[in-house]
């Protein structure tokens, strides 16, 4: 049980993603905070990982609400003790067309959603960690310079998350904190089923792979519980690479 006693907060709780980052903590033994928009989804992955024995606790919140964010983490650590682990995977609401085809406003949506969010989800939880000298802080995405036609502001919204990341680790190891990143090449399971060109885009992300097999939501489980455990410890103001090859570093 890597994680046994500690507590995890997931924003973004109810999609596919955020759903298997807490099925991976819960697994290993924390007390899961899930926290988003729309209560039947929270409750679909409380109940799963209920099920399984785990711990969990969910909450409706808008994680651009900067109020609202710190009253959910003061509120954590009023019941808990103790917040240990803060994940933000929420969408961001991108809208994918060429740059000469976009908009302003919808070039800019996710950038200024995924900014706002990950700076005030990971605010409200450095607070806390700063004082009990310990801590860890997942984003999801990767930067790098890997991109294709067509994605408007999305991937520049996951290196400008990146950027943040680098800020939050240097200026938050001092205090035993560490902030790392997951990034994948794709993963098919998260596509929805009613979603068009899912057979075609599983395909295209199983082939770019070096291990002709994509990352799995129960491998995004597995790698985050790993990262936030102290086994990973010495881990910190980097990225973690599950995209079985597809990105190559």
């Amino acid at each position: 049980m890597m994680l046994e006693n500690k507590v995890a907060v997931v924003y973004g709780g109810g999609g596919s993603i955020g759903s298997a980052a807490a099925a991976g903590f819960a697994r290993e033994g924390a007390t899961v905070y899930l926290a988003g928009r729309t209560q039947e989804k929270l409750d679909k992955t409380a109940n799963a990982i209920r099920a399984k024995g785990g711990k969990v606790e969910t909450r409706v919140l808008d994680a651009l609400d900067e109020k609202a964010v710190d009253a959910f983490v003061d509120e954590v650590v009023k019941q808990a003790g103790h917040i240990d682990i803060s994940f933000n995977l929420i969408s961001v609401g991108d809208v994918q067309q060429p740059l000469n085809e976009i908009s302003v406003d919808d070039f800019l949506q996710p950038i200024t959603i995924t900014m706002r969010t990950q700076f005030l989800t990971t605010r409200a939880a450095s607070r806390h960690m700063m004082k009990q000298k310990s801590g860890v802080i997942l984003t999801f995405g990767g930067g790098g310079p890997q991109t294709v036609a067509g994605l408007g502001g999305f991937k520049i919204s996951l290196d400008a998350t990146e950027g943040l990341r680098r800020q939050w680790a240097v200026e938050l190891g001092e205090y035993g904190i560490r902030v790392v990143t997951l990034k994948t090449g794709g993963i098919p399971e998260s596509l929805a089923d009613t979603f068009a060109p899912r057979d075609e885009i599983t395909e295209s992300i199983t082939n770019e792979t070096l291990l002709k097999r994509a990352a799995t939501l129960e491998d995004v489980g597995n790698v985050a519980a790993f990262v936030a455990s102290d086994l990973a410890r010495t881990i910190t103001s980097t990225e973690i690479n599950i995209s079985a090859g597809a990105l190559v570093d």
